[in-house]
C-alpha cells in the first residue's frame, strides 16, 4: 500500500532529447530510458547518435533517433510532427542541445560566436517549444526542461555569446510557465556549473581540480548523468507545482 498520492514515475512518456549523442543529453537519454520513458533522441551528428539510440535500443528500451540541425527551423516542424506520430503524443521536452562559442567583443570573428550562440542556445528552444506545443497540450502531466547554464547566473571573460544566450534562457523559462501555468505545463531549466563533457574535455585535469578546489563547495567537476537526475526530478508527475525554477547543479559553485 502506497502512503503518497503524488507518481514519480515516467513510464510510457514520450520525451524529447535534444543533444542526445553525447554529453548530458546521453545521459538524459539513458536515465529517461531506464525509467521507462519512450525516448525521441535528437542531435545534428549522425553517428554517435546512432550509437546512444542502439545503446538504448539494445536494452530493451523505445527509442528512435532523429538527425536534426535545430538552427533549421522548418526541419524542427517536420521532425517533431514526426515523433508525435510516430510515438501518439509528446509528453516532455528536454532542450538540451548546446555549443560554446567565446570571442572577446573586439575581435573578428565575435559575431559569427554570436550569431550561432543564439541560434543554438536560445532561438532553438523557442521553436522546439512551439513545435512540441500542440502535443503537451493534449499530455496528462506535460513538462518543459530547458538547459541552460551557471553562465546565465554569473559571468566569464570573453564568453559574452553563450553568456548572454544562456541569460536569455533562464528568462524565457520564466516568462513561459508564467504564460503556459494556466494550462498546467511546466517550464523549468537547469544551470549546470562544471561538468565533464564534450565542452570541458580539452581543460587540462590540473585546471579542473584547481577550479574545483577554488569555486566549488564539492571539490569536483560533475558526471553527466548526476545532471541528467536533476532534470529528470523536473519532469515526474509528482513535480507539478514546480515551475518557472532556474535549478543550478552545481556542487555549490553559485
Amino acid at each position: 500500500m502506497s502512503l503518497s498520492e503524488l507518481s514519480r514515475s515516467i513510464s510510457g512518456k514520450v520525451a524529447i532529447v535534444t543533444g542526445a549523442a553525447s554529453g548530458m543529453g546521453r545521459a538524459t537519454a539513458r536515465l529517461f530510458a531506464d525509467e521507462g520513458a519512450k525516448v525521441a533522441a535528437i542531435d545534428i551528428n549522425a553517428e554517435p547518435l546512432a550509437e546512444v539510440v542502439g545503446e538504448i535500443a539494445a536494452a530493451g528500451c523505445p527509442v528512435k533517433g532523429w538527425t536534426l540541425d535545430l538552427a533549421d527551423r522548418e526541419a524542427i516542424a517536420s521532425v517533431f510532427a514526426e515523433i508525435a506520430d510516430h510515438f501518439g503524443g509528446i509528453d516532455i521536452l528536454i532542450n538540451n542541445a548546446g555549443l560554446s562559442r567565446s570571442a572577446p567583443i573586439d575581435d573578428d570573428n565575435y559575431e559569427e560566436a554570436w550569431e550561432i550562440s543564439l541560434a543554438v542556445l536560445l532561438t532553438a528552444h523557442t521553436r522546439t517549444i512551439r513545435a512540441a506545443l500542440p502535443h503537451l497540450r493534449q499530455a496528462e502531466h506535460p513538462r518543459i526542461v530547458n538547459i541552460a547554464s551557471t553562465e546565465g547566473l554569473g559571468a566569464t571573460r570573453f564568453g559574452s555569446p553563450y553568456t548572454a544566450a544562456k541569460t536569455g534562457v533562464i528568462g524565457l523559462t520564466r516568462s513561459l510557465a508564467v504564460e503556459l501555468g494556466a494550462e498546467g505545463i511546466t517550464v523549468n531549466c537547469i544551470c549546470p556549473g562544471p561538468i565533464h563533457t564534450g565542452m570541458t574535455a580539452a581543460i587540462p585535469d590540473e585546471k579542473k581540480a584547481e577550479f574545483a578546489r577554488r569555486r566549488v563547495a564539492l571539490r569536483r567537476y560533475a558526471q553527466p548523468e548526476e545532471v541528467a537526475h536533476g532534470t529528470l526530478s523536473l519532469v515526474l508527475p509528482a513535480a507539478g507545482f514546480i515551475t518557472g525554477v532556474a535549478l543550478p547543479v552545481d556542487g555549490g559553485l553559485t
